[in-house]
């Protein structure tokens, strides 16, 4: 697997330690190093129930600001039903010795879905979609904004031609946008993850027990995240997930979701040479769309 792109800017360890001072020198004495540099933040296990989240990429700051802003209004509605997320405990601020934003978030132990067999993940099917029903509230009219994520798929129409031009032999995922595109627009205006796929939900003891990484929460058509059920279920995890979502949402948002499963796996398959477990979601994605046809 490549390597993460090279960081833009960072901190070492005594940066960090040096940034805690000046927030919560209670803090600054914990057990500190360096858990992970992703693509856009590097993460700092600080204690055994903290993590340090600093942007290294300039990309990545607006997503570490979004993060602080969206999830103290939606951390409690998730957490009132037993799923924890990572609202920030310290909201740091730029200053001269980081001049971005940066977080203290709670340590949330774990294994990705990324791990889970899909047959197994029917077995919390039920749970993700009471998440969802609790996270798809009206948005406040200053929300993020995602230039991409819970638009009008319309608006990627131009952008996913050429993918499926490369894909025509999986017709699935060319019908399924299709009826996508032909379906009436959605008109809510609800916060959405905006990036749910199976990495950023964190399984224990064989339930789920997190939403993770919501650097891109914005507010749009909740379609988007139910997309979702075709990158971690099979047919019958994708009932039990639609059944338990009751009558929240219409057939149409249905068929939008199946649309935007189609897009997220045309782009998983294109964009994933570096990260193979990426890429093999994207196409275990397109085989559903391919055996479901229209479920």
């Amino acid at each position: 697997m490549a390597d993460s792109p090279s960081a833009e800017y960072s901190l070492d360890e005594s940066g960090v330690r040096d940034l805690l001072r000046r927030t919560s020198p209670d803090l600054a004495g914990l057990p500190l190093s360096l858990f992970a540099d992703g693509w856009d933040n590097s993460m700092w296990r600080l204690g055994s129930e903290l993590l340090v989240r600093l942007p290294r990429r300039e990309l990545a700051v607006p997503l570490i600001t979004n993060e602080q802003r969206a999830l103290s209004s939606i951390g409690p509605a998730l957490a009132a039903i037993g799923i924890r997320t990572p609202v920030p405990l310290i909201s740091g601020e730029p200053s001269e010795l980081f001049p971005r934003p940066w977080s203290v978030v709670p340590w949330i132990s774990g294994t990705t879905a990324l791990a889970s067999p899909r047959s197994d993940n029917t077995a919390w099917a039920p749970r993700l979609a009471d998440a969802l029903r609790a996270l798809h509230a009206t948005a406040p009219a200053d929300a993020p904004r995602n230039p991409v994520r819970g638009r009008a798929l319309s608006t990627r129409d131009d952008a996913i031609r050429p993918r499926l031009d490369a894909f025509r032999h999986r017709t699935s995922l060319r019908d399924a946008w299709a009826a996508g595109l032909a379906a009436s627009a959605g008109s809510e205006q609800v916060w959405i993850h905006g990036d749910l796929h199976p990495g950023n939900l964190l399984v224990e003891d064989g339930t789920l027990a997190a939403l993770i990484d919501f650097g891109d929460v914005t507010v749009g058509d909740p379609a988007y995240d139910l997309a979702s059920s075709w990158m971690l279920f099979d047919a019958r995890g994708r009932e039990v997930f639609r059944r338990a979502t009751g009558s929240r949402y219409d057939d149409a948002t249905w068929v939008r979701a199946r649309a935007w499963a189609a897009y997220i796996a045309l782009i998983l398959l294109t964009q994933s040479d570096d990260r193979p477990e990426y890429f093999a979601v994207g196409a275990s994605t397109a085989d559903e769309l391919d055996a479901g046809k229209n479920s």
